[in-house]
């Protein structure tokens, strides 16, 4: 949930399907928080953690472009299992940027996760909430679900959250209705049209993505579990225009079948927490399960690039979404 913009803090929050020792473990041991720590693309290199009030985190993060961020962290309080707080942003020569407080709750053998940045003001705040989404810092928590996962069941998954200023009924129409998901789906360029929809547990649908020039492309969805208003499951193919599963026409070693699961969850009267999840399902060879997982950056661009004309759609005036 977001802090409106007259608040200093910026507020996350996540379910991740992990007790609360191994997101714990996650955060807190250097060897494996150098694998999600920081945006995509990101890597970071340790360099001395003391992890008691009063001591620090010396890190170093390395951007794409190969610029190097160093970060030195202050903790100041340190309650195993259950509370970080600490400073975030500092190097030796400059101050931090905010104060995090990190506080982890196991539910039903799940970690809830709540995050909360303090900023020196409240246009502190809403300039770092506009240099962390053009960073693609919000990443960071959807690539701590992935190492999540990996480190618990050897799978490798795609995962992306956004959060929407709109009830929850109405953000679940706009993936159940075909007229409202043809509208933000497709890649930014193209346009969506639905040949057939039948968006309910046990329906199909088969649609073309085109941007009208030199790419039109079919697709296929199979409906596992439409549950309102709490979750969206499908596998989707890509097929030629008579149905008939193909690849990818621009990434011949994309896999065959992805598993798709979207889930939906009221963090206020008006705001609602979408997250995405892929899954490479079937067989999957080595060159196409690498494909999936070298491709998260795009795939991060992609989803950001439909969820940005989801989020204009729903600021729309007037729009029926019923």
């Amino acid at each position: 949930m977001s802090i409106p913009n007259e608040s200093s803090d910026i507020v996350i929050q996540r379910v991740y399907d992990a007790p609360v020792s191994a997101v714990w473990d996650a955060w807190t041991d250097p060897a494996k928080v150098a694998l999600w720590w920081g945006p995509r693309g990101f890597t970071l290199t340790h360099h001395s953690k003391d992890l008691r009030p009063g001591g620090h985190w010396r890190y170093t993060m390395h951007g794409p472009d190969g610029t190097d961020y160093p970060n030195v962290t202050t903790y100041h309080e340190v309650e195993v299992g259950a509370r970080l707080v600490y400073d975030h942003g500092a190097t030796d020569d400059t101050p931090p940027v905010f104060r995090v407080t990190a506080t982890f709750a196991e539910v039903a053998g799940k970690t809830h996760l709540h995050l909360t940045m303090t900023l020196p003001t409240p246009d502190a705040a809403v300039q770092t909430r506009k240099f962390i989404k053009a960073a693609g810092g919000n990443a960071t928590w959807d690539r701590l679900g992935e190492f999540l996962e990996e480190d618990a069941t050897g799978r490798q998954v795609f995962v992306i959250n956004r959060e929407f200023a709109a009830p929850l009924e109405t953000v679940f129409a706009m993936w159940t209705t075909p007229e409202h998901l043809a509208r933000w789906l497709p890649p930014t360029g193209f346009r969506m049209e639905f040949i057939r929809a039948d968006i309910r547990s046990g329906g199909e649908s088969f649609y073309l993505m085109t941007n009208d020039a030199t790419v039109t492309m079919y697709g296929r969805a199979r409906y596992l579990d439409v549950t309102r208003p709490e979750r969206v499951v499908y596998t989707q193919q890509f097929c030629d225009a008579n149905e008939n599963v193909s690849r990818h026409p621009m990434a011949p070693t994309w896999p065959e079948t992805m598993h798709t699961t979207v889930t939906f969850a009221a963090e206020a009267p008006d705001r609602t927490r979408v997250t995405v999840r892929w899954d490479v399902v079937g067989e999957v060879t080595v060159d196409e399960l690498a494909t999936f997982v070298g491709g998260r950056t795009g795939m991060t661009g992609g989803w950001t690039g439909s969820f940005d004309k989801l989020e204009a759609v729903l600021a729309a005036a007037g729009l029926d979404l019923e």
